[in-house]
Formats: structure tokens, C-alpha cells, sequence
């Protein structure tokens, strides 16, 4: 005869709760009341449900909630492919039991090499940072002693440098793909639009866009490139007017840093009558939201945001087990999106 399968709804109908809060006791919910939770779980060892079964009881019952702090100057909006990362990364650490403490670091904080005022080193398990572009700043989180990861860095930052983990999105090779097509349908003038510098993502997108020039044997032009400081590209009404104006002659494509910026290229050169994608063809990359609305719809790159949050998650877990492994650098692939802003390619 086969032995019954242990559920969740079995250790919650044994305890008369619902099951709804068995499982989030079991996941380390800190909602649930600890005595509640402790009460669970000797109830799912004691039906040895699942990973309970081979379990030392007071290891676990006995083990308090960790705290994993979130460092960052800019917090993802709900546009930013970071915040459905951080959704995949939230879920995924509180499965484990740590809760996640968010810190804005302002710019005096930066500046000065200063923690937020409410971060404190001996309450904290683990550090990821997210938004946070400096490279001073990132080398001083990176020797507080602290398991940490970085989700994207600044761009001139050496990875020998930092004490920690790295994740990015794959960058290079979406962006070359997606160069390289245009080239081979016929574009042998085109721009580059972001600050380079401003993180290694965008570093990485715009060494794939020199790439795809270079194995076409074409020289990068920048003027028409718009590759001024980051912190200009929306810093005034018209900005992006003007820089456009600037150009003697425009290109015949643009390959753009985000979305964002794309977006912000296409409404500008609508403004000027200049049709997409037959006088011009336009690339973002990230998939935002906007990316599919906008008309024409944004040719970009996907990126597998949620599932880049389990990963980072991951990452920082497997550090706290063993604070002594190789620092790792990921990447996490991306995917190219053609759609009408790039029209009919071969």
C-alpha cells in the first residue's frame, strides 16, 4: 500500500489553522507569531513532510529571523526593470527566513563614505546593493566585513577590487546581435545614445554596439553619438532637442543605453517629423512597460527581471553559508526584442 503524501493542508488540519498560515510559517513569514512557526514546524517534522523529515528539530525552531539590508540611492520605480527584480529577490529571502531592510544613501552620505544613519553592521547579515554607481562608495561597502552583492556596478570599477558579488544582465552580446543586424540590413550610420560611464551595464551595451562596428569594419562616428553625463539626459526640457539639433547630419539609426532613452529620442524626433522607422530606426533595451505601448512599439532587449532577482538571491545565500568561496560575477542572459521601430530587417 503507498504511503500518503504529506501536505501542507495535513500539518494545517492537525493544528486547526488555516492552510494559508501553515505555509507561510513554513517560509519563514515573519507575520506569523514565532510561537506559531515553531509549532508548524514540529509539526511538519513530526509528519516529516518534505525537507523536514531528516531535520534537527532545535536548529530550526530555535534559528532567529536574519536581516538582509537594501542599499540603494535610487529605489526601482515600478517602470525600472529593478523592481520586479526585487520582487523575485524580497520573495526568495524571506523563504529563508531573513527579512529585507531597505537604506537610501544620500548624496552627503556618499560623498563622506557614510552609512545611513539607520544601518547597523551588527544587525545586519547580508548586503545588496542596487542603484549605487560609485566606486568609492562600492569598495567601502565591499570591505565592511559584510556578505555582499552588487546588482550592476559602477562602470570603472575592477572586479579584483571588489570584495563581493556581482550580477548583471548580459549586456554586450544583446546589444551587439541587435547592431549587428541593422549593419547587415543595410544601416552604416549609427549612433550610440547614454552616458558609457554612468554603469557597467551601460558600459557593457556600448563595447557591444563598438563590437558590431569593429567585426563590420565600420569606425564608430560620434557625432552621432550622444554620450554626454548621465545626470543631462533629463535634466531640462528640450535637452535632448538640443543635442539633437546639434548634429550636422543625422544617422540612420540609434542604439540607445534603456528604454528611457529611446523613448525620449522617438519623441523628440516625431516632434521634428522625422518618420520611424523609415527616415530613422530607434533601439532601446531593458522591455519596460512603455517599450510595447509607445508607437511604434520599441525594438529592445528583454531582460528576465524577476527571475535575475531569485538568482541575486541566491548568490547572497550560498555567500552566507560560505563567506569564504571566490567572489562571483554573473550574467544573466537577455534576450533581443524586434519590433516595429526597427522595421522589416532580413
Amino acid at each position: 500500500m503507498t504511503k500518503e503524501k504529506i501536505t501542507i493542508q495535513h500539518i494545517a488540519d492537525s493544528l486547526g489553522i488555516s492552510r494559508n498560515t501553515a505555509s507561510k510559517a513554513l517560509n519563514g513569514n515573519p507575520s506569523i507569531p514565532v510561537e506559531t512557526r515553531n509549532k508548524v514546524i514540529k509539526k511538519a517534522i513530526e509528519l516529516k513532510y518534505k525537507q523536514f523529515a531528516f531535520v534537527d528539530t532545535e536548529s530550526i525552531i530555535n534559528k532567529t529571523p536574519g536581516n538582509i539590508a537594501l542599499l540603494t540611492c535610487n529605489l526601482p520605480n515600478s517602470s525600472h526593470f529593478g523592481s520586479l527584480l526585487l520582487s523575485g529577490l524580497e520573495e526568495k529571502i524571506s523563504s529563508e527566513g531573513y527579512n529585507l531592510s531597505i537604506h537610501i544613501v544620500r548624496e552627503t552620505e556618499m560623498n563622506s563614505l557614510a552609512l545611513p544613519n539607520n544601518f547597523e553592521s551588527a544587525k545586519v547579515d547580508g548586503i545588496i546593493c542596487i542603484e549605487m554607481f560609485d566606486k568609492k562608495y562600492s569598495e567601502m561597502v565591499s570591505t565592511l566585513g559584510i556578505p555582499a552583492i552588487f546588482i550592476d556596478s559602477a562602470a570603472d570599477i575592477f572586479y579584483s577590487d571588489l570584495k563581493a558579488d556581482l550580477i548583471l544582465m548580459e549586456n554586450e552580446h544583446s546589444v551587439y546581435s541587435i547592431t549587428k543586424k541593422l549593419i547587415d540590413n543595410g544601416h552604416t550610420e549609427i549612433g550610440f545614445v547614454g552616458d558609457y560611464i554612468h554603469c557597467k551595464s551601460f558600459n557593457e551595451r556600448w563595447v557591444g554596439f563598438n563590437k558590431a562596428l569593429f567585426d563590420s569594419k565600420l569606425q564608430p562616428d560620434l557625432s552621432y553619438c550622444i554620450v554626454e553625463e548621465d545626470r543631462l539626459f533629463f535634466s531640462e526640457d528640450g535637452w535632448m532637442e538640443k543635442q539633437l539639433d546639434r548634429m550636422k547630419r543625422l544617422p540612420t539609426a540609434f542604439i540607445c543605453a534603456n528604454d528611457f532613452i529611446a523613448i525620449s529620442v522617438m519623441r523628440v524626433l516625431k516632434n521634428k517629423n522625422v518618420k520611424i522607422p523609415d527616415d530613422i530606426v530607434v533601439c532601446g533595451f531593458d522591455d519596460s512597460p512603455e517599450s510595447s505601448i509607445v508607437d511604434p512599439q520599441l525594438t529592445t532587449a528583454r531582460i528576465f527581471k524577476n527571475e535575475m532577482g531569485v538568482i541575486a538571491a541566491e548568490m547572497l545565500l550560498s555567500r552566507l553559508k560560505n563567506p569564504l568561496k571566490p567572489y562571483q560575477i554573473t550574467h544573466v542572459r537577455t534576450e533581443p526584442i524586434f519590433r516595429d521601430s526597427t522595421g522589416k530587417l532580413k
